[in-house]
């Protein structure tokens, strides 16, 4: 963390096995859903690595949370497509992605045989654990980017509207009136300009990805139509899903839930079962799509459908993110861009603020057990300086421990 020696290279040196490596002990370690996820990252990249600053890496968060999609995936990419281009970004998707992915292709094949794989009180201290990997990340950004009145007055606000209105459409409507309020309100003078953030892809590569996506989200239903297949179908339907959800990985449930559910291709008790095995693995939340392609009763099964169905769901990130990405990196050096951005970075605290209380807090939290294992955990991660993965495992152990002692699960 904090006190560990910097790993910087020269912009465009990294390689992308180097960016892999990272992104894999992410993937094997990050528990906790999209919010957790944005903080082990800034931890992992800003904080200890320094591949990048404290305002390039909410500029990248800001951005995705403009676009559809998994937001904390979606940084991932990003982050590896500015350290070595393409290959960067797709080596950061599956150093992430892989690890929850097999896992849950795994228990799709085997479900009958594996039960609980882990004992309620693991999995609630794992839930916990979040909690101080979020809090963490709220104090740490705040500290740099709200830094006057108007800043954390502008947080603070984001933080209560979100929390008063818990929808995607808010928290977009958030980050717009962010950006409205700092063109009106916030003048960079000359040392505030954007900090390096280079971007290995030119503007009229980004604009032909872009020009896929469109292509792709037009085109995929119509091939469907004209040519049905099984595997085809479900390409569609999960590229569809992938490419039409704002507000975190959560909200593709309900869609993919009509698409699997309604047409047949796995049943209501499995899908319920996979999502269920979701929350207990590290990594994206959209890696369920894993599950229910490895789950199909049609079509691709086993691994092959997995593998479809997780690519499918994922490719609409990778065209976005390389799409916009060349043209946000030019946009952000701009003088208003910067002030909207200052805006913008604000209510992106108040929004890490808010989804600390709602889901991270309300969802792990309900027992005193429970503020001790978080207080401890938090206290590892900011004073003791302790590796977040050491910090996950510790609190993995401890509530196991925890729920043995009292008989009971953390959570009532």
């Amino acid at each position: 963390m904090g006190s560990a020696v910097p790993e910087r290279p020269p912009a465009g040196q990294s390689s992308p096995w180097a960016v892999f490596l990272v992104s894999l002990r992410l993937g094997l370690t990050s528990f906790g859903g999209p919010v957790a996820h944005i903080g082990y990252f800034r931890e992992e990249f800003v904080t200890r690595r320094q591949w990048l600053s404290e305002r390039s890496y909410a500029d990248l968060v800001a951005l995705c949370q403009f676009l559809p999609g998994p937001a904390s995936s979606q940084v991932g990419m990003a982050l590896g497509l500015s350290r070595c281009g393409h290959a960067g970004a797709l080596a950061a998707w599956a150093g992430f992605t892989l690890p929850s992915a097999v896992l849950l292709m795994s228990l799709a094949m085997g479900l009958s045989s594996f039960g609980q794989a882990l004992p309620p009180g693991v999995l609630q201290g794992l839930k916990v654990v979040a909690v101080a990997v979020v809090a963490q990340a709220v104090w740490g950004m705040a500290r740099t980017l709200c830094t006057d009145v108007p800043r954390i007055s502008l947080m603070t606000a984001a933080a209560c509207w979100v929390l008063l209105a818990p929808t995607a459409w808010a928290q977009l409507g958030a980050i717009a009136l962010g950006a409205a309020v700092g063109l009106w309100l916030f003048k960079p003078a000359a040392s505030d300009s954007a900090d390096a953030l280079p971007i290995a892809v030119s503007r009229r590569t980004g604009a032909a990805w872009l020009t896929v996506f469109a292509a792709l989200l037009v085109g995929l239903p119509l091939a469907a139509s004209l040519w049905p297949s099984p595997a085809l179908a479900m390409v569609d339907a999960f590229f569809r899903a992938g490419s039409l959800v704002f507000g975190g990985g959560h909200v593709v449930l309900p869609l993919l839930q009509t698409e699997v559910v309604a047409n047949g291709w796995v049943t209501h008790d499995t899908f319920l079962a996979g999502y269920g095995a979701t929350q207990a693995v590290p990594g994206p939340l959209f890696t369920f799509a894993a599950f229910l392609g490895a789950s199909m009763n049609q079509g691709p099964t086993g691994w092959a459908g997995g593998l479809l169905c997780l690519v499918a769901v994922f490719v609409p990130s990778f065209l976005l993110v390389a799409g916009a990405l060349p043209f946000w990196a030019q946009w952000r050096r701009h003088a208003r861009m910067q002030a909207a951005l200052a805006g913008i970075n604000a209510v992106v605290v108040g929004l890490l603020l808010a989804a600390l209380y709602q889901p991270v807090w309300t969802g792990a939290v309900h027992s005193p057990q429970d503020v001790a294992l978080a207080l401890v955990a938090l206290v590892a991660l900011m004073h003791w300086k302790l590796p977040p993965w050491l910090v996950v495992a510790g609190c993995a152990v401890l509530g196991g421990l925890l729920g043995a002692l009292t008989g009971r699960t953390l959570a009532p």
